[in-house]
């Protein structure tokens, strides 16, 4: 009772000073307990143990196979796998991937889908990217997504990716990662001598043919270091210069997640936008106690950072494929093309991405009465101009919210001054129920992104809910 008394006067102190509910929020640790705490340190434990690992969609792509696998779950391979409580993987090119756990229901019927990307911004290295200059080996490079150049200069960075050579065989590589191994830099200019490089604007800090990292600088008796540099990676990796060329090589900061804060409130990490969301996408769906009543997926798709493209991105038709796979087990001899249209139209689904959080430094970049702060809960992002969920979608997931009192908020762009994409959009054009939620982030596309712990853990009892959702 006393409780009840509590929220009531607060609600009337609010109205009766004239100012929005919004204002009245607090953070959600002020909510946690000390069972929720220690509950909260463990789930951030095993997601920083796979950013750890999970540098690019490849390795984030084996590291969740194997979390599903010793989970249960099991590759695909025929139709006779499609049964109730069956809990399935497809593997979409080692790039993507989609995880099921089929429900009582027939997909026809309905679905809960969680989409996520699991691929971040970094650097990526040239088919011919290796020349001399100055007395060093360097990599010639081009940047993948939206990056702030001058945050990659004079930070250990790490190469990691794969080389696929003429034989059929594949050569997984990764250097810089242990505190043994190397690592590679992009060098800046001292502040002696770099006068002329200071009139250069904010984002021209560094010119995209400068993101050039040193790979090398000791000549061989030919007086080539790129000779050295190829001989360690023969020797290492029994590959030549020519199979660079099929190779998908990838540069992404060598450092490890940390806490952040006296508190240990914060966890900054490389790949958080979107590797956060995708790992609890499918940790929730592996912690699943029962099985649910609708069909639950995870879908989490490569190249949203460039715009969804290729066959491992989400404007592909492999979710399409998956979809139609399972309708046309359960329908039997009654499938056809319109089965799979109708499992679709039936779907809800959460576009799970990343957004841009409130910085204490520079609030001005946001219009504050609808930005979202960190360590107030998921977001659910209001775009406006046509992007948004329709209104009885988003009070529908109000509902999974507040009935689980998972503490929630918005996130709206400042107006012609922000923007940014998930992949939503490819998924609300096959007809599917959509709306876009993720959790807030300070330095978005950063080599060091931050976010709440107390958002991830929040927004992992949502997606928990939201599987199980009637």
């Amino acid at each position: 009772m006393n409780t009840i008394l509590i929220i009531l006067c607060l609600f009337t102190f609010v109205n009766l000073h004239g100012q929005s509910i919004w204002n009245a929020k607090r953070s959600s640790w002020q909510g946690i307990e000390q069972n929720d705490r220690t509950a909260i340190d463990m789930y951030i434990k095993g997601y920083t143990a796979y950013l750890d690992v999970a540098r690019t969609e490849l390795s984030s792509t084996r590291e969740l196979m194997a979390l599903m696998k010793s989970n249960g779950f099991a590759l695909y391979t025929e139709k006779s796998q499609i049964k109730k409580g069956a809990k399935l993987l497809f593997n979409n090119r080692d790039r993507a991937l989609i995880a099921i756990i089929i429900g009582d229901e027939p997909i026809m019927k309905g679905s809960r889908l969680i989409g996520a990307h699991h691929d971040s911004p970094r650097i990526d290295i040239k088919a011919r990217p290796l020349y001399e200059q100055e007395g060093f080996a360097l990599f010639q490079t081009i940047y993948y997504g939206g990056i702030k150049k001058y945050q990659w200069l004079n930070i250990p960075l790490m190469l990691s990716g794969r080389i696929d050579k003429k034989d059929g065989s594949t050569i997984q590589v990764e250097i810089g990662r242990k505190s043994d191994d190397p690592v590679i830099i992009i060098p800046d200019a001292a502040p002696h001598v770099d006068s002329p490089l200071r009139k250069r604007e904010y984002t021209g800090v560094m010119e995209g043919e400068e993101m050039d990292p040193i790979i090398g600088s000791i000549p061989d008796q030919k007086n080539s270091i790129i000779n050295t540099v190829m001989n360690i990676l023969s020797t290492s990796y029994n590959c030549s210069e020519e199979d660079l060329v099929s190779a998908e090589l990838h540069i992404t900061p060598a450092l490890s997640p940390r806490d952040i804060g006296l508190d240990r409130s914060l966890i900054g990490s490389y790949g958080q936008d979107d590797r956060s969301c995708s790992y609890v996408a499918i940790r929730s769906l592996i912690e699943l106690d029962k099985t649910p009543t609708y069909t639950a997926l995870a879908y989490i798709v490569d190249n949203e950072e460039t715009g969804n493209v290729n066959n491992t991105g989400a404007s592909s038709s492999f979710l399409n494929k998956i979809y139609g796979i399972i309708a046309e087990a359960q329908a039997g001899q009654t499938f056809s093309e319109n089965t799979t249209r109708t499992a679709l139209s039936h779907a809800k689904v959460i576009s799970a991405d990343a957004n841009d959080g409130i910085s204490p430094l520079f609030p001005g970049l946001s219009e504050r009465t609808n930005a979202a702060k960190l360590g107030f809960g998921p977001s659910i992002k209001r775009y406006g101009r046509s992007f948004d969920a329709n209104s009885e979608f988003t009070a529908w997931m109000r509902n999974i919210l507040d009935k689980k009192s998972i503490p929630w908020q918005t996130a709206s762009y400042k107006v012609e001054t922000g923007g940014g994409g998930t992949i939503g959009g490819q998924m609300s054009k096959e007809d599917m129920e959509v709306i876009d939620i993720g959790i807030p982030l300070l330095s978005m596309h950063s080599p060091f992104e931050i976010a709440s712990k107390v958002d991830i853990w929040n927004l992992h009892r949502l997606f928990t809910e939201f599987y199980i959702a009637q």
